[in-house]
């Protein structure tokens, strides 16, 4: 089984409320998926009271550490030299979430860690996965 990475982190979500809503969320990296990052949102900020997973490319939130970053669903900029904003988009609305740079940067170094960047995909041979996809009967 590839290992997995969990850091616990603290997340700011901008409403219309007069203050933030801060949240304990779950950052996870999976080595099955090396390409992708998740944050998993606790049930209470649902509207179905199930927890809300987010997944996104890892190279996302590295470049959004740095500059703003993202054009889909989901959007990431640094919002000075200490918080990164999260901008999420769904059929339902968008979220606005603030996270602190440290501790998404060290959830990132775990990452790379455990599958260093540009090594993402060395285990699968394109050509012979292509294949089998093109020519499933």
């Amino acid at each position: 089984m590839p290992p997995i990475v969990e850091q616990p982190a603290t997340a700011r979500i901008t409403t219309d409320a007069p203050d933030p809503k801060t949240v304990s969320v779950t950052l996870r990296y999976d080595g099955a998926d090396p390409l992708a990052i998740r944050i998993v949102f606790p049930p209470e900020v649902s509207f179905d009271g199930d927890e809300v997973v987010w997944a996104f490319a890892r190279d996302l939130l590295e470049s959004g550490l740095r500059l703003p970053s993202g054009e889909g669903d989901v959007q990431v900029w640094p919002c000075g030299r200490a918080q990164v904003v999260l901008e999420f988009h769904s059929p339902d609305g968008v979220a606005v979430v603030q996270f602190d740079t440290a501790a998404l940067r060290r959830f990132l170094d775990s990452s790379y860690a455990m599958v260093p960047a540009g090594q993402e995909r060395h285990d699968i041979e394109v050509e012979t996965e292509l294949s089998k996809l093109l020519h499933r009967t």
